[in-house]
């Protein structure tokens, strides 16, 4: 990995997996974010539109933020025809990406179990699983029997507060290393030409005559001749500098793990009414998350009150982890707009470009969605999978209101 001297240059060396630019006067696209999004979509320019005369600017260090600060659930299981498209193409596009990377994310597909708990539970999950069908996403309506032979540590005793019922479940859904994705797009973009550019954080956009041509940053003014916004939680922040009102919150979520453990847990289990959701790490730790706090803030931690109400919802599923210990917690920014669903198209800005809104769903649609905001960039017109993702879809009404669709959060 590389190391964080900003401006140095990197020899040629096999333990060094891209460079550390000074910025150039000007680039032909400015992404603004070096998480996964950011280098996905960098990744993409250079793979499928041959854009190479792009930087990367990342505040802080290369994927520092939501990108180290997630649970790595990848999954494409979503009601709504329009998210099940764009999720659907990116874990498809999870299947191939360590051959096309030449480099090991472990993806393991494990599938996921979204826990049904009462009968109003049962006829949304079974409607979700032939919404799924519809539209090519492999899914299945399992009993709590057919729960528990997947994952045979999930409690489906009838006399607790929230019995489980069955649950939907997505084979080829599952988890990968956050950081080794992170890492392999970083590598691939760099080795095209683009410059990722870290400590570099954004403090204007430059915006003449109705169109952006440049940003202002600590490390001095750089031209663009796009500028492709890609920062989660802050991403309200920067839309403003170019006088675009987003309509989004900004939340702190945060997450924990338990310490080393030997394999226990084989699958992802999610669960709304208890309101956790809970894998397996390829070290050991369980990884734990539930909903977002309340309260808007741009801090990266979050409420103990959190933490306890997700332990007290983990041991109610998991009886097994009750002599666990907790390792460490963790908080992320989620952008959560009016539909919870993302943002990912053009702005009444020429030339200034949204990926944003995400919510708690941004990772497990890394490939995909940097593979169409590429395109989005590259002919200024967006992909026919992000085309129902509009900014202006808040004024037309034509929502993709995943808000009670989703599993737990998003």
């Amino acid at each position: 990995m590389s190391p964080r001297t900003p401006g140095a240059e990197l020899p040629d060396h096999p333990d060094f997996l891209w460079r550390n630019p000074e910025p150039r006067r000007s680039y032909d696209v400015i992404v603004v974010g070096g998480g996964g999004h950011g280098l996905a979509t960098a990744h993409y320019l250079a793979r499928n539109h041959g854009i190479t005369n792009v930087a990367v600017l990342e505040k802080g260090w290369l994927a520092g933020g939501n990108m180290a600060r997630n649970t790595t659930i990848i999954r494409s299981n979503y009601l709504w025809d329009e998210s099940a498209g764009i999720y659907e193409h990116a874990l498809k596009l999870w299947e191939g990406l360590a051959e096309e990377l030449d480099y090991p994310i472990l993806f393991s597909q494990r599938g996921v179990l979204n826990l049904a708990h009462s009968l109003q539970d049962v006829r949304d999950s079974v409607r979700r699983v032939e919404a799924n069908r519809l539209n090519g996403v492999d899914a299945e309506w399992l009993d709590a029997d057919g729960v528990k032979e997947v994952c045979p540590i999930v409690n489906i005793s009838p006399d607790v507060r929230y019995p489980v019922l069955g649950a939907t479940y997505q084979p080829r859904a599952g988890i990968a290393k956050h950081d080794y994705v992170a890492w392999g797009l970083a590598r691939s973009a760099d080795a095209a030409g683009i410059d990722i550019i870290q400590n570099c954080e954004v403090t204007g956009l430059d915006v003449v005559g109705g169109r952006v041509v440049g940003v202002q940053t600590n490390l001095g003014p750089i031209a663009a001749g796009k500028v492709a916004l890609c920062s989660a939680g802050h991403t309200s922040v920067l839309a403003a500098m170019a006088g675009i009102e987003l309509p989004l919150q900004s939340h702190p979520l945060q997450a924990l793990v338990s310490e080393l453990l030997e394999p226990v847990h084989p699958t992802v289990v999610m669960s709304n009414a208890v309101h956790v959701y809970v894998s397996q790490a390829h070290k050991g730790e369980l990884v734990m998350g539930a909903g977002i706090d309340a309260y808007n803030s741009y801090t990266q931690r979050g409420a103990f009150h959190i933490i306890e109400e997700q332990m007290a919802a983990a041991l109610e599923l998991f009886p097994v982890f009750a002599r666990a210990h907790v390792l460490r917690t963790w908080g992320g920014i989620v952008d959560v707009s009016p539909d919870a669903s993302p943002i990912i198209g053009l702005t009444p800005v020429d030339n200034l470009y949204l990926n944003c809104g995400w919510g708690t769903g941004g990772f497990k649609a890394t490939p995909g969605v940097g593979w169409v905001y590429a395109h989005t960039i590259a002919n200024d017109t967006p992909h026919a999978l992000n085309a129902p993702f509009s900014l202006d879809r808040f004024t037309t009404g034509a929502l993709v209101d995943e808000h009670g669709a989703a599993a737990v959060a998003h």
